[in-house]
């Protein structure tokens, strides 16, 4: 699959131009409630980026040798990977390698069929200026949009392009390390997309150029349905790692948040529909790979490089972002203000949690480090309850939970099904799939099935035995009403980048937000001038 190669200049009213031509959008309609959400599971850590599902009477064993009466449903060794894979309209979308071994070795984008797993479609495309080795093509997971049908796949070397989900043609393709400077290494660490209303969201180290060339580690929010840019925005420069934090989504003190961490090592809050800045919070010397949980106003994070005093390795720390009160964004990374010292609840030093999320059970936290032993810590205080339990000894994924039970995948094939008991854990099942299988990506569940890619194979289980149900789920918190803040504190005009050619025209459309990043009803009139 071929890509076009595009040249962009930094800015948005360029002399190039012959013409510009401007049109005013309407505000589109948002809705934070998440009652009647369909139980496909289209974020990698599911609808509430939590890795929690409301879905009950599900399996309590695992039996990857299939077989009679196993609760094996398919298995597809075309499809084996280091993803994790996606759901929705009961299709399953994953990454992968593309015809591994050989001279045309690339990546690919693939769906299945949810029931049976029959391979429905593929979309490959090249890995090329890139150093990272072929064991590590398709680190990133799928994000679906149940809106416009569309699945979002960022590729190891840097494309990124949006996917018809029904029929697998690319509906439009970016070259992110052509026309960003994205960073790709040995390590193969990429990042992964996320929607919010109309954008899709993407970052990763970038080197850039023209007024933005400084090496941060920036994230990009994209128009979903056509890939013009909306905004770009970066935390620190000179960042130490290029990471792999999935982002969260929340609404933190009345405002809507993304929430993750950054190549800087620390954890940040953007206003999703700007980029702007909120809050940071440093954490570590080195970069964070560790999706932060989001609880109400709480954050839990962790990671397993340096801390930022003293010699210990790696740390968990509980946030209340609350403290730091209602503010308004900042212009830029250097102005964004840090979280108070007293929004620090508790913090526990050398407990290296450097890849898996913490996980909420109950007033609990549930920390698997990285050498896969689970810690079952109070949420409150942090202080360890019962004795930390072995899985294994290493960690790649995160854990799942589903129907009061906690679903772990170690990186050398153990497995482990939890739940909590009085005194810490309490073993449920536990076993080891083939001896030449890993895993490196995190387990889902979607109606009833568990689906996981192993570096071999896509899995499907399911007890037949059991009708599966699902639990009310309760609404997410809702934003402050546009009403109480409707003065216009940020003007947005997209496309943000664009380079036009002699002859070329270019739209523009303004959209005005208020100063908690929502979107106001748009100007009547825009006038656009042109100096120079």
């Amino acid at each position: 699959m071929r890509h076009q190669c595009y040249c962009l200049r930094t800015g948005v009213l360029l002399l190039l131009a012959t013409m510009l031509a401007v049109v005013v959008e309407a505000a589109p309609a948002t809705n934070t409630s998440t009652s009647g959400q369909s139980l496909d599971w289209t974020n990698w850590r599911g609808p509430n980026y939590n890795g929690v599902s409301p879905e009950t009477n599900l399996l309590e064993d695992l039996d990857p040798a299939g077989g009679e009466g196993s609760n094996l449903v398919w298995k597809n060794e075309n499809v084996g990977g280091r993803s994790t894979p996606v759901v929705m309209d009961n299709r399953v979308y994953t990454l992968c390698r593309w015809q591994p071994a050989t001279p045309r070795e690339g990546e690919r984008v693939v769906c299945v069929d949810a029931t049976t797993g029959e391979l429905l479609w593929e979309n490959h495309f090249n890995v090329y200026l890139s150093d990272v080795p072929d064991t590590r093509v398709g680190w990133s997971a799928v994000v679906a949009d149940p809106e416009t049908s569309s699945v979002y796949a960022l590729g190891v070397c840097g494309i990124f392009q949006c996917i018809d989900a029904k029929s697998g043609q690319t509906r439009w393709s970016i070259p992110l390390h052509e026309q960003f400077g994205l960073l790709s290494t040995y390590g193969g660490r990429t990042n992964f997309p996320i929607i919010c209303d109309d954008l899709v969201i993407i970052s990763a180290v970038c080197i850039n150029w023209g007024e933005k060339a400084k090496p941060a580690h920036a994230f990009i929010g994209f128009d979903k349905r056509t890939g013009e840019v909306a905004w770009f925005s970066s935390t620190s420069v000179a960042p130490e790692d290029t990471t792999y934090s999935n982002p969260s989504l929340a609404v933190l003190n009345g405002q809507k948040s993304l929430v993750f961490g950054s190549g800087d090592g620390g954890i940040w809050s953007f206003q999703p529909r700007t980029g702007l800045p909120i809050w940071k919070y440093d954490l570590s010397r080195r970069g964070i790979n560790t999706p932060p949980l989001v609880v109400g106003d709480m954050v839990y994070a962790g990671h397993s490089q340096e801390n930022m005093t003293g010699t210990a390795m790696g740390a968990v720390v509980a946030l209340d972002t609350s403290k730091l009160g209602k503010v308004k964004p900042a212009p830029d990374f250097t102005k964004a203000p840090a979280l108070p010292a007293e929004a620090e609840k508790w913090k526990i030093d050398e407990l290296a949690d450097g890849v898996s999320q913490p996980m909420a059970v109950g007033d609990q936290i549930w920390v698997l480090d990285e050498a896969a032993k689970l810690w079952v810590l109070d949420g409150e205080s942090g202080e360890p309850i019962g004795k930390k339990v072995a899985l294994g000894r290493k960690m790649n994924g995160s854990m799942l939970y589903a129907d009061g039970k906690l679903y772990a995948f170690e990186t050398n094939g153990r497995w482990a099904i939890y739940r909590a008991g009085a005194k810490g854990v309490e073993t449920v099942s536990k076993g080891r799939f083939p001896s030449d299988e890993e895993l490196l990506g995190s387990p889902i569940v979607s109606h009833g099935r568990l689906y996981l890619q192993t570096t071999n194979a896509l899995y499907c289980f399911a007890d037949p035995s059991k009708q599966p149900g699902v639990n009310s789920v309760a609404d997410t918190v809702d934003e402050s009403p546009v009403s109480e803040d409707p003065a216009p504190a940020h003007v947005q005009v997209v496309p943000g980048e664009v380079l036009l050619r002699p002859g070329q025209t270019q739209q523009f459309s303004v959209r005005l937000f208020n100063s908690r990043g929502q979107r106001l009803a748009d100007p009547q009139q825009v006038t656009f001038s042109v100096d120079g």
